[in-house]
């Protein structure tokens, strides 16, 4: 039986950073993952590099290119004439993308020293690992002082709609159309829907989003969350609230799907059917009955704060468990773990992880909204300021949205920062810097920006808490 420090269960963004990081501290390592790649072959990288994060900015790259080469260029003196798409070519490009990165992170275990084992990974009682290959091979059984349990998430399914990979699919189909459907209908408005669905309506799918909360975004901020909402209509999105999907059937190639709004069930017929309802915790299978590891009424590994289960050297992280299910969430948690199991503090402060939805405008944020400030009874102060007041967001033809800062009225302490325009998701890192050092506003609103940018609406905004804006009225 083959014995390591660390036995990694998954080689997503958590498992295997975590995996990095445990062997770079001299700890022997050992990964197991069993995702296949789109060519059947075992792939590192779980979903977000695979058939996630990655390929989905992909695909929002270039049709964001070609919906501006129709639609846009023209206000800049470039004629192109008739635009055209071809999809194979933009999905293949996509593809190379993917293998690059999944490639690279096999030669980063490598070079780190890490066993990779193509299979699927089981926890035994006293940190022993049943690997059971993918493809030839007998099952082995590894040891370990320490076991990382990052077997990630799934997609949720909603009764009596069930995927069939080609009329209604989950967000790994929607990556691989290999035409522009003419009608393409959502299952949620979050942040699959809405960027898998501007992927495909900007290519010219008619793109209806059924969502069943009565609130658009209702993680984000109200304000931002309006602007998004006001945008999104504007590029004809069709996003439907209230709207409770009752079942979804495929007659003549064709998905009619009957829905529940304002106590009225109606119909609607689409080409394809993405159903974006979330995620949930990939814990099927993960656990034998006699591990002592438990799970929550979600499927979720229970973990304390530092991602350490009710048995000791066992850990879980990433999508498995409590807490947002973002990527760079999970590695900040797998780099912890591996930190606190060589003897090193380590810290993730889940307060102060990034949301970032990546649309057209993108909306980011971090901290908590006015209304979760309000709920709490917290004193509080807010600014916010418009991109269409800044230059830059002018001379790049992108006016849309707004910065909103929310600070304590007290102390001044930023509580919540919140972004819709373009660049969002990098902007939003200053927000996060300034928040984890327990900055203020007057801190944001005392930096020096540079000039043009758009970053200067985050200080604009900062400022304005203080009504002290320059460019906008206060």
């Amino acid at each position: 039986m083959s014995s390591y420090d660390v036995i990694v269960i998954g080689a997503g963004p958590a498992g295997y950073p975590a995996a990095i990081r445990a062997s770079q501290l001299g700890l022997k390592t050992a990964i197991v993952d069993n995702f296949r790649g789109k060519n059947g072959k075992p792939a590192l990288g779980g979903t977000c590099l695979n058939v996630g994060c990655i390929p989905s900015k992909a695909l929002l790259d270039s049709s964001k290119h070609f919906e501006h080469a129709r639609d846009h260029y023209g206000s800049h003196g470039i004629s192109t004439g008739d635009v055209s798409i071809d999809v194979p070519t933009m999905i293949q490009r996509k593809d190379k993308i993917v293998g690059q990165l999944t490639g690279g992170v096999a030669q980063l275990l490598k070079a780190n020293k890490v066993d990779a084992y193509a299979g699927t990974g089981r926890l035994l009682k006293d940190r022993q690992v049943e690997v059971t290959p993918m493809d030839e091979g007998e099952v082995q059984v590894l040891s370990a002082r320490n076991v990382i349990l990052a077997s990630g998430s799934i997609p949720i399914e909603i009764p009596n709609v069930s995927f069939d990979g080609k009329h209604i699919i989950d967000n790994a189909g929607a990556l691989d159309l290999e035409e522009v459907p003419e009608t393409l209908g959502v299952i949620g408005a979050g942040v699959i829907g809405l960027e898998l669905g501007s992927v495909w309506r900007r290519l010219g799918s008619d793109v209806v989003l059924l969502e069943a909360l009565p609130d658009f975004l209702a993680l984000a901020d109200a304000d931002i969350a309006r602007a998004a909402h006001r945008e999104f209509k504007r590029q004809k999105l069709d996003i439907r609230l209230g709207t409770l999907v009752k079942s979804a059937e495929v007659k003549d190639g064709k998905v009619e799907v009957t829905y529940e709004q304002d106590g009225e069930q109606s119909q609607l017929t689409f080409d394809r059917l993405l159903v974006a309802v979330g995620r949930c915790a990939n814990t099927a299978g993960l656990l034998a009955d006699d591990c002592g590891v438990s799970v929550n009424q979600r499927g979720q590994i229970e973990v304390d704060e530092h991602c350490q289960t009710s048995v000791a050297g066992v850990w879980g992280i990433g999508d498995a468990v409590r807490g947002p299910m973002l990527a760079h969430k999970g590695t900040e948690e797998g780099v912890a773990v591996a930190e606190r199991i060589a003897g090193r503090p380590s810290h993730v402060n889940l307060e102060l992880v990034p949301w970032v939805i990546y649309s057209e405008p993108e909306v980011a944020w971090v901290g908590k909204t006015e209304a979760e400030v309000k709920s709490e009874g917290v004193d509080y102060r807010t600014g916010s300021f418009p991109f269409a007041a800044t230059g830059r967001a002018l001379a790049m033809g992108e006016p849309a949205g707004m910065v909103k800062v929310i600070a304590d009225a007290e102390t001044d302490r930023l509580l919540g920062v919140h972004i819709c325009g373009a660049n969002a998701s990098e902007m939003i890192a200053e927000a996060v810097v300034a928040m984890e050092f327990h900055g203020s506003a007057e801190d944001l609103a005392t930096i020096c920006h540079a000039h043009p940018t758009m970053s200067e609406a985050v200080h604009e905004a900062a400022l304005s808490v203080d009504k002290r804006a320059i460019h906008r009225v206060n």
